[in-house]
């Protein structure tokens, strides 16, 4: 493991910290250990833990969880979350009995969104292949799996995100909570990923990130006082509330142009279109400020902005300041315009 990979898994501590995860383990038997280990995880870096099964009795995770020395106490009254909140205060794991509901069910999302639950997570045994990845609860249709319908109402109730997740996958659980794409099906109602302006407390982090390609020659080398300076001309991504990408759209009013610029996915999300939509968020705003012609100077994505609708241009194409830093920078880069529709 990198380090670049520990400071990934680092980022989730302060946002889980403090946080309600309600786990409903219908997991088969062989996997309840390891998934006690993982909740011991989870509880020792400060989540608040709430975990039932359908399928499984209160005694047997009672009996687990005192194997993995998890402080535990059993709360029998699921319409009242007061005994619940006092034992997550005492910073005790609460064992819900759910025997005999469906997993999903209201009573389970409404219980869980009374104690304040921000995730709500089902651990499966065999069951109906589901979507990989992050589903909006809005685009969920009465076509889809029943399982899918019950987590999108769960979120209408107040649930901000479900998760299904094969329970009999080893590590599942951790491997999808401190992962930004996950490994299970994700249902959600809250914004999940977003493209938003920079704010200056990102600053250092989009210059870390960016760090590899400037070493690389692939990006322009840029410090905290040129980022703030121009710091409206900037957008990131933001995946589960960490930014994984970037882009920048310098205007050039006096030449009716403005350039697509700092465009940068982290290595882990390559591949998944992001890179994509943060040019057309780019775009999007070159639009809407009646900007017609946009270009951007590239010496590795060449096919990328082809792809893109970009065709290459001479050098002089771009504006005349423009042009003369390029040729004052030595880069080799090529040139690439499009008029924006």
């Amino acid at each position: 493991m990198s380090w670049g990979d520990v400071r990934g898994l680092l980022q989730y501590v302060p946002q889980f910290r403090g946080k309600v995860f309600v786990v409903v383990i219908d997991a088969p038997v062989p996997a309840l250990a390891e998934t006690m280990l993982d909740l011991v995880s989870l509880h020792d870096i400060g989540v608040q833990l709430v975990i039932g099964s359908t399928v499984h009795s209160t005694d047997d995770l009672l009996d687990r969880a005192a194997e993995v020395e998890l402080s535990v106490e059993e709360v029998v009254d699921l319409i009242s979350p007061d005994s619940v909140t006092e034992t997550l205060k005492r910073g005790q794991v609460a064992i819900a009995d759910f025997t005999g509901k469906n997993p999903l069910s209201n009573t389970v999302a409404a219980f869980s969104h009374a104690i304040g639950g921000t995730k709500l997570i089902l651990l499966r045994g065999v069951g109906e292949e589901l979507p990989k990845g992050a589903v909006r609860a809005a685009e969920v249709t009465s076509d889809s799996d029943q399982i899918m319908r019950s987590a999108a109402a769960a979120c209408q109730i107040g649930i901000p995100r479900v998760h299904l997740l094969d329970g009999e996958t080893p590590g599942v659980l951790l491997s999808e909570l401190f992962s930004n794409e996950g490994v299970g099906t994700m249902v959600y109602a809250d914004s999940y990923r977003t493209i938003r302006p920079l704010r200056e407390e990102d600053i250092v982090e989009l210059l870390g990130m960016i760090g590899r390609s400037v070493r690389n020659a692939h990006l322009v080398p840029r410090d905290f006082a040129a980022v703030a300076e121009k710091i409206e001309d900037y957008s990131v991504m933001e995946i589960d509330g960490n930014v994984v990408g970037s882009v920048a759209l310098y205007r050039y009013p006096d030449d009716n142009m403005a350039e697509i610029a700092c465009l940068y996915v982290k290595q882990a999300h390559e591949g998944l279109g992001y890179a994509s939509e943060l040019v057309s968020h780019a775009e999007m705003q070159a639009k809407q400020a009646g900007v017609p012609h946009v270009f951007a100077l590239t010496n590795r994505a060449a096919e990328f902005f082809q792809q893109l609708g970009y065709t290459e241009q001479p050098s002089d194409y771009i504006p005349s300041d423009r042009h003369q830093q390029l040729q004052a920078s030595g880069r080799d880069s090529r040139v690439f315009g499009k008029e924006l529709g």
